[in-house]
């Protein structure tokens, strides 16, 4: 598995990661099509086997049902957790009522100690704001920034993330004194209209996380995964799957690009 830096971090993550929201939530989803939860053996035998391939990027949220509390279990059971990259958010939870946003400083700081405890770990490698598309109403009119910076100077979390849905917003996330270290952007070969932010958070050593390279399971693997590998931009593609197998040839794919 090819390793690339994520931006000015110092980590060195796979190109291929794991996005855990099928692991822990069916409900209200983007996906194309419907799939079961699986049992917690199940995620315990899909977690080993995706280290054992070389990846070591997981990417999960509170707005994932009980994915946070199944990694944490998982990692603490393989003994795995310090050759992870362990990604979360703030920002969104879920439950059977629907999503719920909050960017308020007691509710990023009850989020944070919430993931902390249910990944079972003592700090987090990354923590991402989970925007609702109001991107830069979040950033600039919230506390959910200097709440992450504080912190991050706490040693709860290692680096800043940014999970925006508009160009806009993203660039703004690259100028906000926070010094924000990752970006998440949405990118596949028919959504490119944030290009150029990826290129730009590259030119100031940000990191890039995709997320829905394959547009929710609407874009074939084998156009967007070498597309998005061409990218020198592109730290790591996170990639939602409840199959070893499909991540195994996901994998493939981008070796061969």
């Amino acid at each position: 598995m090819e390793l690339r830096p994520l931006g000015k971090t110092g980590l060195q993550v796979s190109l291929i990661g794991f996005g855990a929201f099928k692991i822990g939530r069916n409900k209200s989803t983007k996906y194309s099509a419907e799939y079961e939860l699986p049992d917690r053996r199940e995620v315990f035998t899909l977690i080993d086997r995706l280290i054992e391939m070389g990846i070591n990027v997981i990417d999960t949220a509170p707005a994932y049902g009980v994915s946070e509390e199944l990694i944490g279990a998982a990692l603490a059971h393989n003994g795995a957790r310090s050759r992870i990259t362990l990604c979360t958010k703030v920002g969104e939870t879920f439950d059977a009522s629907g999503s719920t946003y909050a960017y308020d400083r007691e509710s990023v700081n009850h989020s944070i100690d919430r993931s902390l405890t249910r990944l079972g770990t003592d700090c987090l490698d990354v923590v991402s704001v989970h925007s609702n598309g109001d991107d830069l109403e979040i950033i600039d009119r919230t506390d959910v920034l200097e709440t992450l910076e504080r912190r991050r100077e706490c040693g709860d979390l290692r680096h800043i993330g940014f999970s925006g849905k508009t160009s806009e917003g993203q660039q703004r996330a690259l100028d906000h004194e926070s010094n924000i270290e990752i970006l998440m952007v949405e990118l596949n070969p028919e959504l490119t209209d944030q290009l150029e932010v990826v290129r730009e958070a590259h030119r100031r050593s940000v990191g890039v996380l995709i997320k829905k390279g394959l547009g929710s399971g609407r874009v074939a693997p084998a156009r967007a995964l070498p597309w998005l590998a061409d990218l020198p931009e592109v730290s790591s593609i996170v990639i939602g799957s409840l199959s070893g197998s499909n991540m195994a040839r996901n994998i493939e794919l981008v070796a061969r690009s």
